[in-house]
Parts: structure tokens; C-alpha cells; sequence
């Protein structure tokens, strides 16, 4: 098996894209963009800090949540979570981001590379309002490129089928996960009792 290092190796095994997989990359949000981020309860978004290391963080709450301000402009409320900001300190460094929205029960998704930029003026805060307790700060994405990706990835996965779900059961809760992942880094005692109820908490307060 050989390692691939050229972009002509991986031509080669690949080939050349199919020219409407090319075409249909937008540099604005068309009317299609638009509703698909007003439909969307869901996404993720992707960023780098200033040596690359990448990150990836999902982002989610009604349908809309992040905002279409025009054709070039998305705004996405950063709420209260567990106050890491990986996402937010790589923004401060490296402003190139990805985003990836989610539709449930459309296999097709929406790309859209960018640059971001961190605000917390009360103008852009005000707009979210309506959700009912407004955002720490809001990511300002210009839109780079934006495109319709099909939902090949999606059928496979057959992520929307109700028979694909696992029994919940089957698989530790987080805090009894955090319980053994804290006792192996560091020796820490934790009960499961307080982990489990430390993330039913963060849950509950969820902005």
C-alpha cells in the first residue's frame, strides 16, 4: 500500500471532479442557501487555531438559529456551554471557518466556507431576543463559498431512519463516561451519581 502525497497521486486514483460539482459552488447565499439555514435546527462548525490544529463543534437549538443577515452575512449566537471556547479562542487567531448544516429528514446538506469574526454589541445580541435569553456573543460569518452537498454520505448512513437509532441503554451515560476518563487522567474520585447530575444540570440551563 502506498502513501499518498501528490495532488497528482490523488488525481490519479480519483480523478477530475464532474464540472456541476464545481459550477454549483456559490460565492453568495441564494434563495435555496437561505431556506435551507431557515430549516436548519443543526449544524457544526469547523476552525483551526494558528498552527492548524483543528477543531470541530455541533451548534444547535430552533429552526433559523443562526440568522441570514444578507447574501455574504450569517450570524450564529454562541450560548452558554462548558466555557472551553475552542471554537471561539481559534476565531481570534484564525478566522477561516466551515459550517455544515443539517435538515432533519433531507439527506442533502449545506457547505458554506467563511470568515468569522467575534461580537457581543448589543445590536447584533438583540436579534436573537426572540429565543428567549440572548446569546454571549455572536459569530459574524462571511460567506466564501456556499454549496448544496447530495445526500449520498446521509442514505448511507441511513441517519434519519428511526430503526437506525440504538437502544440508549447500550451505551454508558456521559457521566458515567467522565467518571472513568477523569480516574484515568488524573486519578480523580468522582462519583457517577455527580457527574450524571452535573451534565442533567448543564442540560437543563442550556441558553
Amino acid at each position: 500500500m502506498a502513501k499518498i502525497e501528490t495532488l497528482d497521486q490523488l488525481r490519479t486514483i480519483y480523478g477530475d471532479p464532474m464540472d456541476i460539482a464545481l459550477q454549483k459552488q456559490l460565492s453568495v447565499l441564494d434563495k435555496h442557501c437561505r431556506r435551507f439555514i431557515e430549516l436548519a435546527p443543526f449544524a457544526v462548525i469547523s476552525s483551526a487555531d494558528a498552527n492548524g490544529s483543528a477543531d470541530v463543534s455541533p451548534r444547535g437549538d430552533g429552526p433559523g438559529f443562526v440568522r441570514v443577515r444578507d447574501d455574504k452575512t450569517l450570524l450564529m449566537p454562541d450560548r452558554p456551554g462548558n466555557r472551553r471556547l475552542d471554537t471561539l479562542t481559534n476565531i481570534l487567531v484564525n478566522p477561516q471557518v466551515g459550517l455544515l448544516f443539517f435538515v432533519p429528514g433531507m439527506n442533502e446538506t449545506l457547505r458554506i466556507n467563511g470568515t468569522a469574526e467575534l461580537h457581543d454589541d448589543p445590536e447584533l445580541l438583540d436579534l436573537f431576543a426572540d429565543t428567549g435569553k440572548l446569546p454571549i456573543s455572536v459569530i459574524k460569518i462571511t460567506v466564501d463559498e456556499a454549496f448544496l452537498h447530495c445526500a449520498k454520505s446521509l442514505m448511507r448512513s441511513r441517519l434519519w431512519q428511526l430503526e437506525s437509532q440504538i437502544n440508549r441503554k447500550s451505551f454508558p451515560t456521559l457521566g458515567a463516561i467522565i467518571k472513568d476518563q477523569l480516574s484515568i487522567a488524573d486519578g480523580q474520585e468522582v462519583s457517577q451519581e455527580e457527574s450524571d447530575a452535573h451534565f442533567a444540570k448543564s442540560i437543563a440551563e442550556r441558553g
